[in-house]
């Protein structure tokens, strides 16, 4: 690992983002998201829930997988995956957030974020879904979304396309979202399906079980 933690600061917030890791411009700039893969996902959020970055950093906690920049590819292509030490190092500090702020909704971004939550071959089997899962004590609904990195092109290209806005569209009746919505001041619909999670499709996946750290 090669900078500082970054982190999106103590926000109370009844919905968790996941991220993977930062990349060389965040511990820069001190949040996550801080960059081009922001921009999309800020974006994403704002055409659903109807509310933009600022809203969004004030009021969701912003975790990740590793806190830390993990350095650039060896090959040059990209930033460096985590390897499972570092994984399994940062994981305490996800496990004892979760405990603390029993969230209701958890929002991983990524394959790598996505992996810490539920086993799936392929980003097809988990985005577009809502599933349920029990984790720290805390009983939430988990809905995935890709990553927004611009070297990515699932999001662009089919079923990519169309599962990210099965995705967004869950995300849009989200209880907790539409609280944050309403409370930014933002005109958004309040009816009787999305004050209730019944009605959106719910999944059944295996949940990852916690690894120890080695050594």
């Amino acid at each position: 690992m090669e900078s500082a933690p970054v982190s999106g600061g103590p926000v109370k917030s009844e919905v968790m983002l996941v991220g993977q890791a930062p990349g060389t411009r965040e511990p820069l700039l001190g949040r996550p998201f801080a960059w081009t893969a922001g921009k999309t996902l800020f974006r994403w959020f704002e055409e659903a829930c109807g509310f933009g970055e600022d809203a969004f950093r004030a009021n969701v906690y912003m975790a990740a997988v590793c806190r830390c920049f993990p350095g650039k590819h060896p090959k040059g292509s990209g930033d460096r995956v985590p390897d499972d030490e570092e994984i399994a190092n940062c994981r305490p500090w996800m496990d004892r957030e979760i405990a603390l702020l029993k969230p209701k909704l958890v929002i991983p971004v990524g394959k790598l974020a996505i992996a810490q939550f539920v086993e799936a071959d392929k980003l097809s089997d988990v985005i577009g879904r809502r599933i349920r899962l029990v984790r720290g004590g805390a009983e939430f609904d988990l809905v995935a979304l890709p990553h927004p990195s611009g070297a990515s092109t699932w999001h662009r290209t089919e079923p990519g396309k169309t599962l990210l806005r099965r995705a967004l569209g869950l995300l849009a009746k989200d209880p907790s979202l539409i609280e944050i919505a309403t409370k930014v001041g933002r005109d958004v619909p309040i009816t009787a399906s999305s004050q209730n999670r019944a009605g959106t499709a719910r999944s059944t996946h295996k949940a990852v079980s916690p690894r120890p750290a080695k050594g």
